[in-house]
């Protein structure tokens, strides 16, 4: 994390990846994120990857740097505890991130009677305001059918993306709409209602990657060629020692310095003669890339992944080793304390792991050590007391009542 958003508060209620990922984003730049959820712990207090004693990875994964506090969402003294907590005076605050139906006395209309200049974004699934996920959006937006073995020109057996990509890019998208609306409060004083549905998020990407455009101009359907690089040459290769590699020749600087590199250069020569095609060009590349990877092939075969490596060190070829999560962790660099962005952090009830900060790397505000997820309700008193100026006194009693709890770990 850094500082550069220090003084802004935002409360976070919200579930599943895009939300909590907005909120996590935002923790990371300095901002006071304040997560709220029920006493029992949220939709995903215990969704999966999980430990051995069942506590789940996936909610600390995405709620690092952030308060806690755990409130009885179904009391109306609960609830009146989350509005004050969001329509809060004072500059930086009055920001309210949800993936929650924004209805009822979490509605904006209601809310911004309390605080006019509330600046509130909603997480959707469809624009309509029914519900989708990640897994839902993707099967519809079809690279389900342009993943997976080569089909031809057939669109069957459909192949799922493990990585919720649409859930990561609205996330990030998220906290962009949130600090253009701050910084439009700023110059005017107003607040605004901000509305980000998962599905239109997935369809802009998909007509800025020209998906849409090529399906109406072109009059052809994509469908799905296995691991090769749609429109340039990119190929999978195993190596001697039953490892995998990736190589890329997107640009013809990437494309000389293969053939270089694998000493390969006057049979790729010959083959383009042979096919009277003109490589430097990347879709030449990519529809000769059966005979451009028959030629290739036994060069990795001949090698292991060690060997490899040496051989494309220092040059300009562009390629990358298949690994298993856990060979990403073992033997990936980028993976560890050796990047800048890693820490090594204790977790409570976890154990010390491999946490991320931020990515960002600002020359002005140096990187701080990336910070744990709470425990649920950590901060309840915390809160309570330094923002909503509440007495001891009057945090017992709502304690005593089950309106408030916490810290709580969860199992």
């Amino acid at each position: 994390m850094n500082r550069l958003l220090t003084g802004m508060r935002v409360i976070e209620g919200a579930a599943f990846v895009a939300a909590p990922l907005c909120g996590m984003t935002l923790a990371q730049q300095g901002a006071d994120v304040i997560r709220f959820d029920p006493l029992e712990g949220g939709l995903d207090a215990r969704r999966w990857p999980i430990d051995r004693q069942g506590k789940s990875l996936y909610w600390v994964g995405l709620n690092k740097g952030k308060r806690s506090i755990a409130v009885n969402t179904r009391s109306p003294e609960g609830q009146e505890l989350i509005v004050n907590l969001i329509t809060a005076p004072g500059e930086g605050n009055g920001i309210f991130v949800t993936n929650f139906p924004a209805s009822g006395w979490m509605g904006y209309d209601s809310l911004c009677k309390r605080r006019p200049d509330l600046i509130m974004l909603n997480i959707l699934g469809n624009p309509d305001g029914s519900s989708a996920v990640d897994y839902t959006v993707n099967c519809a937006v079809g690279f389900p059918f342009a993943t997976g073995p080569t089909h031809g020109n057939k669109a069957v057996n459909p192949v799922n993306h493990v990585m919720p990509a649409w859930d990561a890019v609205t996330g990030l998208t998220a906290a962009l709409g949130v600090l253009a609306a701050e910084r439009h409060r700023r110059l005017t004083g107003a607040g605004q209602y901000i509305k980000l549905p998962l599905a239109d998020v997935a369809m802009a990407m998909m007509g800025n990657l020209g998906y849409i455009a090529e399906m109406q101009v072109n009059r052809e359907d994509r469908h799905s060629y296995g691991n090769a690089l749609f429109g340039a040459y990119g190929k999978e290769f195993e190596t001697r020692d039953e490892r995998y590699v990736y190589v890329v020749a997107i640009t013809v600087r990437m494309w000389q310095e293969l053939g270089k590199a694998t000493g390969l250069a006057d049979k790729l020569a010959a083959l383009e003669a042979l096919l009277a095609a003109d490589f430097s060009k990347e879709g030449e590349r990519f529809k000769a890339r059966d005979a451009i990877s028959a030629v290739l092939q036994p060069w990795f075969r001949e090698r292991t992944l060690d060997e490899i490596t040496r051989a494309f060190d220092r040059t300009g070829v562009c390629w990358g080793p298949y690994r298993t999560f856990m060979q990403m962790v073992e033997e990936d660099s980028r993976c560890s304390t050796q990047n800048p962005m890693f820490a090594m952090i204790e977790q409570p009830g976890i154990g010390s792991y491999l946490v991320p900060g931020s990515p960002l790397q600002f020359s002005a505000a140096p990187r701080q050590t990336p910070r744990r997820a709470p425990l649920l309700g950590e901060h309840t008193d915390e809160v309570l007391s330094a923002i909503l100026q509440l007495s001891d006194g009057q945090i017992g009693k709502l304690r005593d009542a089950r309106i408030v709890g916490g810290p709580i770990e969860l199992k």
